[in-house]
């Protein structure tokens, strides 16, 4: 079991989500996040000051899977999240060591779906 953890550019993230349905991956947490990079932010003007913007708005997947789904559900993040410029994102792959599911109190892999 896997954990895989995205973070892309938030207008991409229903060309992931296509991506991901497509691949049968339909379990998910979304959430804001806000992070810099190689980017470095921007600088903005607000009433004549301007202010440096570094920390960029994100968008965070967090996608728990058996181990014959991670390589599809990453091949689905990276089609649906790549523009081929900075700021595309990161995946990281986590190791599970236990999952249970709340409502039945099932263990592993089958709490996973």
């Amino acid at each position: 079991m896997k954990l895989i953890i995205a973070l892309i550019q938030p207008h991409k993230l229903e060309d992931v989500k296509k991506a991901l349905y497509e691949k049968e991956v339909y379990k998910m947490t979304v959430s804001t996040a806000l992070g810099c990079g190689q980017q470095k932010g921007y600088t903005e003007t607000y009433r004549g000051v301007i202010t440096e913007i570094n920390l960029l708005k994100k968008t965070r997947l967090e996608i728990a899977v058996n181990e014959n789904f991670v390589q599809p559900t990453i091949d689905a993040i990276i089609k649906g999240a790549r523009t081929g410029r900075i700021g595309d994102g990161k995946i990281f792959i986590m190791d599970l060591k236990e999952v249970i599911r709340i409502r039945t109190g099932e263990k592993g892999k089958e709490a996973i779906g």
